[in-house]
């Protein structure tokens, strides 16, 4: 597992010229990609995830492209394949495909006509199917739910054999896709012993497949102010009002929250932990997005950089 430790930002919606200068904000200020999460029906709104990046693909030229997860189980996977090796094809080879499974809103199933209870094997079987077409011409796939002979989507993605696949989740069942399936993991809500104990859990979900290329990533919910308990009160009331549920008992417990030199000094428990990548979600009001970005690549992920 390499040493060096990313930095990605995932973006909260705005209106569109908004969301693009925040855009070119980040890829100026030295992130490494730019991220989006993904839902067909959601409490808040919410743009679609690969229709988003792609309008980030023509305004960008270095920062990659991420979904912080695509829940394939919502979408056919032969269709996911397709925009994601145009998406790829388009960028120039910078797509992180994000995989997820969901589940916490079941209405979104239902109206996706995707059964609920199905949406584990589903993702599993999806995640098989959707490499298969990146990568074969002519493709033949014979599972549980998608079958097909000799068909082929193109043009293929610009990354051989395709976009690297990181799955999200923080479950046993999680854990042993990312070992077995993915390139890279995304965790979230999780402390730093989890974290660690987790890797250990897909190395060994992994059952000698290897992992040297294999990045263990975290979802950070990230409120950076001028002391810790200001921060604090800005992170629990946003987070309570984005999940519908009282974030105040967990913010000393999953928050990385405070000064710059506080906020730091959490992640770097990750880092020894195991972590290589973050994927950094502000946790600040709107209009407040693009300056806090900038302030944790100007005065926290220097840090990183030099060590």
């Amino acid at each position: 597992m390499t040493d060096v430790v990313g930095f990605g930002a995932q973006l909260k919606p705005h209106p569109p010229a908004e969301q693009w200068d925040t855009v070119r904000a980040v890829e100026r200020a030295g992130f490494d990609s730019v991220w989006t999460g993904d839902h067909v029906s959601f409490h808040n709104p919410l743009y679609e995830s690969l229709t988003l990046l792609a309008s980030y693909a023509a305004i960008t030229t270095r920062i990659r492209l991420g979904t912080g997860v695509y829940l394939l189980a919502l979408r056919p996977p032969a269709v996911a394949a397709k925009i994601t090796a145009t998406l790829d094809a388009l960028s120039g080879g910078r797509l992180i495909f994000g995989v997820g499974v969901g589940g916490e809103n079941p209405k979104e199933f239902e109206l996706a006509g995707s059964p609920h209870r199905e949406r584990g094997a589903r993702v599993t079987e999806g995640i098989d199917v959707v490499r298969t077409l990146w990568r074969d011409t002519p493709a033949s796939f014979d599972g549980r739910f998608t079958k097909f002979s000799g068909v082929s989507i193109d043009p293929k993605p610009v990354q051989k054999p395709g976009p690297p696949i990181w799955i999200g989740g923080r479950s046993d069942a999680a854990l042993a896709r990312a070992g077995r399936q993915g390139d890279g993991w995304i965790s979230y809500v999780v402390q730093p012993s989890r974290f660690k104990e987790s890797v250990a859990k897909i190395h060994a979900a992994a059952g000698g497949r290897p992992l040297d290329d294999f990045v263990a990533a975290h979802l950070t919910f990230i409120t950076v102010g001028k002391d810790y308990e200001s921060a604090k009160a800005t992170w629990v009331r946003l987070l309570t009002k984005r999940y519908a549920q009282d974030f105040g008992p967990l913010a000393e417990k999953y928050g990385v929250i405070g000064t710059p030199a506080q906020c730091a000094e959490q992640l770097h428990r990750f880092v020894d932990a195991g972590c290589r990548y973050f994927v950094m979600d502000s946790i600040v009001d709107g209009a407040e997005e693009q300056a806090h970005l900038e302030t944790i690549a100007a005065e926290i992920i220097p840090t990183f950089r030099s060590r």
